[in-house]
């Protein structure tokens, strides 16, 4: 096997490694690498290719790099449907074939979960329709320097200019003026909104329920997504008719209306005044409350059977985990878009006696991320 070597590119100046071999994935939409004992994570990459990195970050500790040459390609790799791929921050998985990148992120979710004891992983993520061009809904654009919409580099505030054949959300491409602002395809049609303007409230549709929501508020951005975990949610809690349920981190209460529906008597909390506000126009059989999670619960008096939660990214922490089985709830099913912040929060679950079922979900095709729904009983 040939040495890496270590050139500097003539135009930057970047660092450039010869002839590295990839490693497996990582988290965090990379490969491990190895040269001269340290570790380079690899953006761009597959595990097992031979490849050529330009370092974008050196430390004592690791490197940064992206892959710009490939000598040894992986069977999964592809030519990336997207013009702007490699060069924009947001679809990091696109060099990759679909189902090539699905069995990457199960490697990624399997290792996350190694850790937590008791925990069962099927080892699938599971295909949403669509599963690779035009399943967005929502996309934020920045003004790129000549005042057409852009994205942002990787890791940079600078912008891209994104092409009128690129980053179509699922629906008609929509015209877009030369501001920055936000795009979307909602249930009463196609939306554009200037990022200075007015948070203006646009209606979306799961089932037959209809939903109030900001525009630049939270909504999965996959098309499918709503629907699918819904779905989820219902298969995994199996709702009893007067059971009372809990949702945690509601939004505009997608799941409480769900729960509601099945027969439940719902409480939602949630954090973002605005979303509550909505919530209880969207759903007006449940209660909620504005405010942190964490302090709020401990207003809750115990009882609860069912208990939901869609946490932001960093998750919903130990300590509420421990609150929740606390109430010692028949079942929780927590919803996570990130394996490593789930795999936290399990653990704590875990030391209170409670074992979590794991499904995964693609809900963000072309990129490293993945949902998971984990299902909690006591053991």
């Amino acid at each position: 096997m040939r040495l890496s070597q270590v050139e500097y590119g003539p135009v930057t100046g970047a660092k450039i490694v010869r002839d590295v071999r990839v490693g497996d994935v990582a988290h965090g939409g990379h490969c491990v690498a190895r040269h001269e004992g340290k570790v380079i994570f690899v953006r761009g990459s597959a595990p097992g290719e031979l490849v050529d990195v330009e370092i974008t970050q050196d430390n004592a500790r690791y490197s940064r790099g992206t892959a710009v040459a490939v000598r040894e390609a992986s069977d999964i790799r592809r030519v990336p449907p997207c013009p702007v791929a490699g060069s924009c921050g947001g679809c990091d998985f696109q060099h990759l074939d679909p189902a090539g990148a699905r069995a990457l992120k199960s490697r990624v979710v399997a290792e996350q979960l190694r850790r937590v004891p008791g925990v069962h992983f099927d080892g699938v993520v599971r295909a949403a329709q669509p599963d690779d061009a035009g399943w967005r809904v929502r996309m934020r654009y920045e003004a790129a320097p000549d005042g057409t919409p852009g994205l942002r580099r990787h890791r940079s505030h600078d912008i891209v200019p994104v092409p009128p054949d690129g980053c179509r959300i699922a629906a008609a491409p929509i015209a877009r003026p030369r501001v920055a602002g936000i795009a979307a395809s909602t249930a009463s049609g196609p939306v554009w909104a200037a990022a200075s303007g007015q948070n203006a409230v646009v209606h979306e549709r799961v089932g037959t329920r209809e939903f109030s929501v900001h525009l630049d508020g939270f909504w999965q951005p996959h098309a499918a997504a709503p629907q699918v975990l819904t779905d989820a949610v219902l298969a995994h809690a199996v709702p009893r008719e007067g059971e009372t349920a809990l949702d945690l981190y509601c939004g505009v209460g997608v799941f409480a209306a769900a729960l509601t529906d099945a027969g439940c008597r719902v409480t939602g909390i949630e954090g973002n005044r605005e979303a509550v506000a909505l919530a209880r126009t969207n759903v007006p059989e449940g209660t909620f409350h504005a405010g942190d999670v964490a302090r709020t619960l401990t207003r809750i008096p115990p009882g609860t059977d069912v208990v939901v939660l869609d946490p932001p990214r960093t998750g919903a922490g130990p300590a509420v985990l421990r609150a929740l089985c606390a109430h010692s709830p028949r079942v929780i099913v927590y919803v996570a878009c990130d394996p490593a912040a789930l795999a936290r929060d399990l653990l704590a679950a875990d030391a209170a006696g409670y074992r979590a079922d794991v499904a995964a979900y693609d809900l963000f095709p072309n990129t490293h991320h993945v949902e998971c729904v984990a299902t909690l009983r006591r053991a």
